[in-house]
């Protein structure tokens, strides 16, 4: 393996760990923080329901059912959380020291086998303890994590990422599009729907 493969390879396994920890790190803080939002959300609308008679309707009632049972979804992950977040650290680690080894690579002028040897160390230890089954919606969450909130020019050096097609994922495109096109269709009874709730 000669030296641009060996840092292509330690950027490409980098942004598996990378984008890994991020998605560990989602997952806790949509079980932390989501059923409390949930919560807070319902009962701030059903007070103002009290008030202004037009958002007591059917179809917000409706609605803050789904966002119960969605609550009620996200709390199966709630014995787990601890965990979500110290695979999300122990991965960081093994990201910062991918960077050190980046870093040594680059600067390295002879042989190559310590460093091959150290990045077969952390892949393996990566995929020890890796945990796989992650919460919906966490994927959306750690691709912003990662690439806007995270420093990843060194990766980015090697993978020149894109922003169609790598930094926004393809399901949040595709759910965008459904939005979009079904607004035309039902944003003008759902307004039609408002405006004729205070007169019943």
């Amino acid at each position: 393996m000669n030296k641009n493969d060996l840092l292509k390879h330690i950027a490409q396994t980098a942004y598996n760990v990378g984008f890994g920890a991020k998605k560990n790190f989602a997952t806790y803080d949509i079980v932390a923080k989501m059923p409390g939002l949930i919560s807070f959300t319902s009962l701030a609308f059903g007070v103002y329901a009290l008030v202004f008679e037009a958002l007591n309707v059917k179809f917000f009632s409706a609605t803050f059912i789904i966002l119960g049972v969605v609550g009620m979804f996200i709390t199966f992950y709630d014995s787990k959380k601890d965990e979500y977040a110290k695979i999300g650290v122990q991965l960081t680690k093994l990201f910062n020291a991918l960077k050190i080894l980046y870093g040594q690579v680059k600067a390295e002028q002879g042989a190559l086998d310590m460093y091959v040897a150290e990045l077969q160390r952390i892949e393996m230890d990566y995929n020890n303890i890796s945990m796989h089954h992650q919460i919906m919606f966490s994927n959306w969450y750690a691709h912003y994590k990662f690439f806007w909130e995270h420093q990843i020019d060194w990766i980015d050096e090697q993978l020149s990422f894109k922003f169609f097609n790598d930094k926004v994922p393809l399901s949040l495109w595709f759910t965008i599009l459904i939005i979009i096109l079904g607004s035309f269709f039902l944003v003008p009874d759902f307004i039609t729907f408002i405006c004729s709730a205070p007169k019943s």
